[in-house]
């Protein structure tokens, strides 16, 4: 987590979002990493326990909308934020200065970035200027030399990349095994609380087959995306999470 959350930090600022508007947990989520630029995205595991906790303080209060739980700011919340004023004041500069410092780092990058392009550039020009005076067989030889040379790295790095995703569909198995385990558990501490209904060895089969064939049409489409990147995961996992949650309160009795 970012310095900036620490002692209590993260739990300070969330009663300032929820005091702006009434949210749900990846509303919040996303609202935190638009605020750090994207380099400080905090996961479902990070947000969802602080808004119960919060809750179970009576600061906070929810209602299920749409199927999401959408978490607002009760009045004992509203108070403790208004005792915090001064400690909100500073965290907010301290956030600021944190986007200011983010901002510069990415301007500087991008600096060099144009200034190591150009220079690429005019030594490109300076090369193929040089090439176009050289007739001698010596130098045809070298250019191919060079053009097997690019061949043979293309080749390396078609290797390289399907190892990679090689890789990124393990970790796509993982998760839906993980995934699968989670519905299991679901399932039971539903039937847990409720006792089966007369129907249960039935709507056991069917609600596993629909998350097999869940499953199995999201490594599908997965697969023909090609690679995917960790930002795109990290943001499926949210998905799930908040999905997981809702499917919980649609067993429940």
């Amino acid at each position: 987590m970012s310095p900036v959350f620490g002692h209590g930090r993260l739990r300070l600022y969330l009663l300032k979002l929820l005091e702006e508007s009434p949210r749900h947990g990846y509303e919040v989520i996303r609202l935190l990493q638009d605020r750090f630029l994207g380099v400080y995205s905090p996961s479902p595991g990070t947000i969802y326990p602080r808004l119960a906790r919060l809750e179970e303080e009576g600061l906070v209060t929810h209602e299920v909308v749409d199927g999401k739980k959408v978490f607002t700011l009760t009045d004992k919340g509203r108070e403790e934020l208004n005792n915090r004023l001064d400690e909100l004041a500073e965290l907010e500069q301290e956030i600021t200065a944190s986007v200011q410092d983010i901002a510069r780092e990415v301007k500087e990058d991008v600096r060099q970035t144009v200034r190591s392009l150009r220079q690429e550039l005019t030594q490109m020009a300076k090369d193929i200027n040089q090439a176009g005076k050289r007739e001698s067989r010596e130098a045809r030889q070298d250019q191919k030399d060079e053009w097997r040379r690019q061949r043979q790295q293309q080749r390396e790095e078609w290797r390289q990349q399907k190892e990679e995703w090689k890789r990124h569909k393990q970790q796509w198995r993982v998760e839906a095994e993980r995934w699968q385990r989670e519905w299991d558990r679901i399932w039971a501490e539903t039937w847990a609380l409720s006792g089966p209904p007369p129907s249960h060895g039935r709507a056991d089969a069917e609600f596993g087959q629909m998350l097999a064939d869940f499953v199995a049409r999201v490594q599908r489409e997965a697969a023909q995306q090609g690679e995917v990147t960790a930002h795109a995961l990290e943001e499926c996992r949210s998905i799930l999470d908040e999905a997981a949650a809702r499917i919980r309160d649609t067993l429940r009795p």
